[in-house]
């Protein structure tokens, strides 16, 4: 398949807030390009990630959350103390008292953890370590196949795949499946330099399925994979800081 990029979309119901936090949390430059707020990707190891306003209320956990990786205990602790001091709160999400990784929820209640230094899945990894998805292990299998990336990870029913450069992996955990409402509020967008059409026919042939018709003038089309999850493919945009529209 052509070369493609994967991003995150995240629904928020105020997207100027949440993009804030993201961005200071994760020291990342904000971006405004009509309209959109992005935190581009700087290269090929890092998910560009972008904020939609939504009026939905957020109901039940998200089907996928950020991993935040450590360089020692006391970066462990520096990040959670900064991301509450951000607007974050911890959270009981049945982790345990023995759990060594913290569970938080940024300001509009999206879960995301802060892993200890010694995680050694996340081992050579960036400040995402992962993004770690609820799934079946043959969603990991067409992910692979559609962005080109290998399996790092597959033991049983639980899959993870990486960029051959390296960087955040993206991880499926094996059912059973978590509760659903409605499409997902954190989706990716694959970002493609082939025609938008082209590569919704490759997407196809892999088991994916239209969500809304597609349009050969459209520059993006949404579709489904066999989990049943929203995504978008998408014409290049604004996505990396090679094009820098104005910052936010």
């Amino acid at each position: 398949m052509a070369r493609t990029r994967l991003a995150v979309i995240i629904d928020a119901n105020d997207p100027a807030l949440l993009a804030r936090f993201w961005a200071a949390l994760l020291r990342r430059d904000l971006i405004s390009d009509a309209a959109r707020l992005t935190l581009p990707a700087r290269d090929d190891r890092e998910l560009a990630i972008r904020f939609e306003p939504t009026a939905r209320a957020k109901r039940v956990p998200n089907w996928a959350h950020f991993d935040l990786t450590s360089t020692s205990l006391d970066d462990q602790k520096q990040t959670v103390t900064r991301a509450l001091g951000l607007g974050a709160t911890l959270i009981d999400f049945g982790q345990g008292p023995d759990a060594v990784h913290d569970v938080l929820a940024d300001p509009e209640g999206n879960e995301f953890c802060v892993t200890p230094h010694w995680n050694t899945f996340l081992a050579r990894t960036d400040r995402i370590g992962a993004l770690a998805c609820d799934g079946t292990r043959a969603v990991g299998e067409f992910w692979a196949a559609a962005l080109g990336w290998p399996l790092v990870w597959d033991e049983g029913e639980e899959t993870a795949i990486q960029s051959p450069a390296g960087g955040t992996k993206i991880s499926w955990g094996g059912p059973p499946l978590m509760e659903r409402d409605g499409r997902n509020r954190w989706r990716y967008e694959l970002i493609t330099e082939t025609s938008v059409r082209d590569e919704v026919d490759q997407l196809t042939a892999l088991g994916a399925a239209l969500v809304s018709p597609t349009d050969d003038r459209a520059d993006s089309t949404a579709m489904s994979d066999p989990d049943g999850n929203e995504f978008t493919v998408a014409a290049p945009r604004s996505w990396t800081s090679e094009r820098r529209p104005r910052p936010v």
